[in-house]
């Protein structure tokens, strides 16, 4: 037996809006369903979900943090910031990453970046 896949389901305030940020980030509805309030986002062979229903404190910020690894950091960032999303200059971190860090609208933290990437 093996786990063949994880996707994260974030709970969000209003599906419709966290539909709209995420695809300025580049993702694509894959299914959705507004009676649920949810609904599948995939970019490549990535996949995320939102969810309404399971947002019990709409109003408390969020702890977890998702991970995004681009392949190309510093095209990644520029289509972001040509959507119109604020997001501030690439950084490298001590840890040999080449990343930028934001909100969605609901709070959940997104860290997006590459290994060893030059900044542009």
């Amino acid at each position: 037996m093996k786990l063949t896949q994880i996707i994260p389901m974030l709970p969000v305030r209003t599906m419709p809006a966290s539909v709209a940020f995420y695809e300025k980030l580049g993702f694509q509805v894959e299914d959705r369903n507004d009676e649920w309030r949810w609904a599948m986002l995939a970019f490549d062979d990535c996949r995320l979900m939102v969810d309404e229903s399971i947002n019990v404190h709409p109003p408390a910020p969020r702890q977890s943090v998702l991970y995004l690894y681009p392949d190309d950091i510093v095209a990644y960032h520029r289509m972001v910031r040509a959507n119109g999303v604020a997001i501030p200059d690439l950084d490298t971190t001590f840890y040999g990453m080449t990343e930028f860090r934001l909100d969605d609208p609901d709070g959940n933290r997104l860290w997006i970046g590459q290994e060893r990437a030059s900044d542009g």
